[in-house]
C-alpha cells in the first residue's frame, strides 16, 4: 500500500525518499528503530539508528550490530528527508519517528503511553499531516488508574503476603514494566528478588544512570530462605514452571493492562492482576490522536477493526496497517531476552 511519504510494505515502513525503513521485521540496509522490544527491533539489519537512550538494550539484545544514535528532537538528513526522534513515553528511550519532507509530516508511533510513569521520557505531542497509532488497547474498557494507586495494590498485596509468610512473585515484563514496578513500590517492605532476564535489563538501565533500586538476582546458588518474605519480580513465562518451586509458599500475579478483563485474570490462574501497561488507554490513544492534529491516521496492532471504525465516525481518514508488532501480550514475554534464567 503506497502512500505520498511513507509506504507499507512485506518488510516494515519504507520512505522511498530517504531510503529507510522505520521498524522493519525483515532484514533491510537502514532501520530506524523506536524502541529495544522484540517485535520492533529485529535482528539482521545492516544499519541501526535509534535514540542514545535505547541503544544500550538493543546492543545487549542484538549483539554487535552497527548502530548510530540521535538525541530526543536532533534532526538528521537522509536523502533530503528530515527525520527526527521524540519521546514516546513507552520504556525509557522508546521514540516516535517524524518524517519531513517537501512541507509534508508523518509521524510513526511505535508503542506510546501518554501518562508520565517516573521512568520513561514523558510522552510528546508532535503535529504532524498522517499519524501511525498503536492501538492495542483500543476499547473503552481500558482506562487506567493513576500508577500511584496501582503501586499501593501492589504494596498491600506484598505486605499481606510477607505476615502471611509468603513469598510474593510478580509477573512483568523484562524492558519497561519490571523496572516501573521496581521504582514504584515500598522497599521497606523486604528485599527484592529478579528473574535473570529483569536483572539482565536492570544492569543495561542501572549502566545508563537510570535510578533503581537495590535488588538480588535469583540465581541456582541463592538460598529463598535468606529473603524472607521478598518480592520476586519475573518474567510471565516464568510464573507457573519449576522455576518457581525453589520459593516454597507463594502469592502470584501479574502486572498488565490486560488484567482490566477478568475473562484473562482467570484464564492465568494467578491471585492477582494489577492493571499496569505500558501502551496507552482508550482516552490516552483519542487525545494522542486528536492532538497531533493529523488527518489521517493509520492504525495498527490491537482493535484494529473497532478503532478505525470509531475514528472514522469521529471524521478521521482512518486505515487499518497490518504489521509484524505484537504490543503487550500475557502469552509473551515481549523483552527479547531469555537468558540469565537460572
Amino acid at each position: 500500500m503506497a502512500d505520498t511519504l511513507l509506504s507499507f510494505t512485506d518488510r516494515g515502513i519504507y520512505c522511498a525518499a530517504g531510503d529507510f525503513h522505520i521498524d522493519p521485521w525483515r532484514p533491510v540496509d537502514r532501520a530506524l528503530v523506536t524502541h529495544g522490544h522484540a517485535d520492533h527491533a529485529r535482528p539482521g539489519h545492516a544499519r541501526y539508528l535509534a535514540t542514545t537512550g535505547a541503544a544500550p538494550v538493543m546492543r545487549h539484545r542484538l549483539g554487535d550490530i552497527a548502530i548510530d544514535t540521535v538525541d530526543f528532537g536532533e534532526v538528521r538528513e537522509m536523502n533530503g528527508v528530515r527525520v527526527s526522534f521524540h519521546p514516546a513515553g513507552h520504556v525509557p528511550g522508546s521514540a516516535q519517528i517524524r518524517v519531513e519532507h517537501r512541507g509534508e509530516v508523518w509521524v510513526v508511533s511505535g508503542d506510546y503511553k501518554t501518562d508520565a510513569d517516573g521512568l520513561s521520557e514523558p510522552f510528546e505531542t508532535v503535529q504532524c499531516h498522517a499519524f501511525i497509532s498503536e492501538c492495542t488497547f483500543g476499547l473503552p474498557v481500558f482506562n487506567w488508574k493513576p500508577q500511584a494507586e496501582i503501586a499501593a495494590q501492589i504494596n498491600g498485596w506484598w505486605a499481606a503476603n510477607r505476615a502471611a509468610g509468603k513469598v510474593s512473585v510478580l509477573g512483568a515484563y523484562a524492558l519497561g514494566k519490571a523496572q516501573r514496578v521496581l521504582v514504584s513500590v515500598d522497599t521497606g517492605i523486604g528485599p527484592i528478588l529478579t528473574h535473570g532476564a529483569v536483572e539482565n535489563t536492570n544492569e543495561v538501565l542501572r549502566a545508563q544512570g537510570i535510578a533503581l533500586p537495590d535488588t538480588v538476582r535469583v540465581t541456582h546458588e541463592l538460598d529463598p530462605k535468606a529473603y524472607p518474605g521478598a518480592l520476586v519480580v519475573a518474567t510471565p513465562s516464568a510464573l507457573g514452571t519449576p522455576w518457581m518451586r525453589r520459593f516454597g509458599p507463594a502469592s502470584t500475579a501479574f502486572a498488565s493492562g490486560w488484567m482490566a478483563l477478568r475473562g484473562v485474570r482467570r484464564r492465568r490462574a494467578a491471585d492477582r492482576g494489577f492493571v499496569m501497561s505500558d501502551h496507552a488507554d482508550w482516552d490516552g490513544l483519542n487525545a494522542a490522536i486528536r492532538d497531533t492534529g493529523a488527518e489521517r491516521v493509520f492504525v495498527t496492532h490491537g482493535y484494529t477493526a473497532i478503532f478505525r471504525r470509531w475514528l472514522a465516525e469521529q471524521g478521521y481518514d482512518a486505515r487499518i496497517v497490518e504489521t509484524a508488532w505484537e504490543g503487550e501480550s500475557l502469552d509473551t514475554d515481549d523483552d527479547g531476552d531469555r537468558t540469565g534464567e537460572a
